[in-house]
């Protein structure tokens, strides 16, 4: 007997998750530093590229699986809280208070394999900390503590243990665990078998998590707890049905856990929670609201822990903390086009500029993964009706209180409100990375979006092209960073090239 489309559908999901959970276990596994020669200084002059400014080391670095400032930094809390039960990752000794440029560093952070750019010092003790919201290292060195004791693994003599294992349970274990809910989502939302299969295509090779899995970060997390919190809430709208407890669990305690990797989700917490409040306001606060605070809790708690106050370390930007004696962030104390304040750390463009890179430019959300123009159509498509249906967030009303077009009209104004807040706070595309990483959260409400523009394409050879052409640039992106994940795009990269940008 032939099987049924919906048959050949599902298992076409199944090979392709299959696919993109060995990948994303492979960028674990086969993790490592490489030392690239086009980012550092050729030997002669007159050499293929630009000349950069960094010495090409004079002896073989230790390999290590680690890769740039933003993971040794949270790898160096994991090791401290383990080894040394501490928050402080070093201390610096300055022996004349009248000579600060003469000092000593020592500890985790004085070790060449975790140098990072990502750490404060706290101008009173004289102690080093990761600049990273705490919660996350210390969920991690709480695995770490389990393995050491089970295995007697230790983080820097088994490195090529503990890193993968610990990569595996938080960035390849959930993702599998995420394509599997989002296969459902999307077959629910198509209505075309094309239109399906490209969306989770893109799910399973055409996004950034894929890029990131190999790295310890904070943006995969937060998607995938994103996913987690939309899923009951999307799921009921596309049944029209209300939520039962379990849902308003899973919406409040990972739309709280996803604020702790993101605190832009907040906009996205409140634009799941205040419609809620609204419509279901008994269950919001007796369920959803609660289950908020206990991550959100745990995360002031653990900032109070590490550094005696609830401010995260990253509000202390542009103060002491930040700005100490030796520090890579003193160049911003430098006039702006002053030779020592070169970098993307310290881009200054006019913020048309800055927009136009982030949403369509070198890192642009657009541009580097052109199949959310597919996904913003679809947002439009679905979420034109919802004017029409603000009734069904009238309180004591019965079934689902979202609908997919509020649900689409919701994403919008979370991407809005977001996509503005970076583009208005910020002006360094998130230093070296491969993609716009602050947006990367956004991610599977992006991808549920993508079916009602590709299903409509779908119906001629020509929009079946277009979608392919899509889709096969935004894989590009994604493999493009073959070793690191945290270097530049590869549009930033032609730009340079050419000579129309330099950083």
């Amino acid at each position: 007997m032939a099987a049924d489309a919906s048959d050949l559908r599902r298992s076409a999901y199944l090979l392709l998750g299959a696919c993109a959970v060995a990948v994303a276990a492979a960028k674990v596994v086969g993790a490592e530093l490489v030392f690239e020669p086009t980012r550092y200084k050729a030997t002669e002059k007159q050499t293929y590229g630009s000349e950069p400014k960094r010495e090409w080391p004079r002896e073989r670095p230790d390999p290590w699986p680690m890769f740039s400032s933003n993971d040794k930094s949270r790898w160096a809390t994991v090791y401290a809280l383990v080894e040394n039960r501490t928050y402080r990752i070093g201390k610096r000794t300055v022996p004349d208070p009248q000579k600060p440029d003469k000092y000593t560093d020592e500890g985790i952070i004085a070790d060449p394999a975790f140098k990072s750019l990502d750490v404060v010092l706290n101008p009173e003790t004289k102690d080093f900390y990761s600049s990273k919201p705490p919660l996350f290292a210390t969920v991690l060195a709480g695995v770490y503590w389990g393995l050491k004791e089970a295995f007697g693994w230790q983080l820097v003599r088994d490195r090529w243990l503990v890193i993968p294992t610990l990569l595996v349970l938080v960035n390849v274990v959930p993702f599998a665990v995420y394509l599997w809910l989002l296969a459902g989502l999307i077959d629910a939302t198509g209505k075309s078998d094309f239109g399906r299969l490209t969306a989770f295509a893109a799910a399973c090779l055409g996004t950034f998590l894929i890029t990131f899995s190999g790295t310890l970060n904070n943006h995969n997390p937060a998607a995938y707890c994103v996913l987690f919190a939309v899923y009951p809430v999307l799921k009921a709208a596309l049944e029209n049905r209300d939520m039962g407890p379990g849902g308003y669990v899973a919406a409040g305690l990972f739309g709280g856990l996803a604020v702790t990797f993101e605190l832009p989700a907040a906009a996205l917490l409140a634009g799941i929670g205040l419609p809620l409040l609204v419509a279901r306001w008994k269950p919001t606060l007796l369920i959803f609201v609660p289950l908020a605070l206990v991550p959100l809790g745990a995360l002031l708690l653990t900032n109070y822990i590490a550094f005696g106050e609830v401010v995260p370390a990253y509000a202390k930007f542009g103060g002491p903390w930040y700005e100490y004696e030796g520090s890579h962030w003193t160049k911003l104390k430098l006039p702006v086009g002053h030779p020592g304040r070169s970098g993307i750390d310290f881009a200054a463009e006019p913020k048309s500029v800055y927009a136009t890179h982030l949403l369509v430019g070198h890192h642009g959300w657009f541009s580097l993964t052109p199949v959310w123009v597919l996904a913003a159509a679809g947002l439009v498509m679905t979420g034109a009706g919802a004017a029409k249906q603000l009734d069904r967030l009238a309180p004591g009303g019965k079934g689902a209180v979202f609908t997919p077009p509020l649900f689409a009209a919701m994403t919008l104004a979370v991407s809005a409100v977001v996509m503005a807040f970076y583009v208005t706070r910020t002006n360094n595309y998130g230093g070296f990375t491969s993609g716009p990483r602050w947006l990367f959260w956004l991610t599977p409400l992006w991808l549920v979006a993508i079916p009602p523009a590709a299903d409509r394409l779908g119906g001629w050879l020509w929009g079946r092209l277009l979608v392919a052409v899509l889709l096969g640039f935004s894989v590009l992106s994604v493999f493009y960073p073959a070793w690191n994940p945290w270097r530049p795009p590869w549009i930033q990269q032609l730009l340079e090239f050419r000579g129309d940008v330099r950083y």
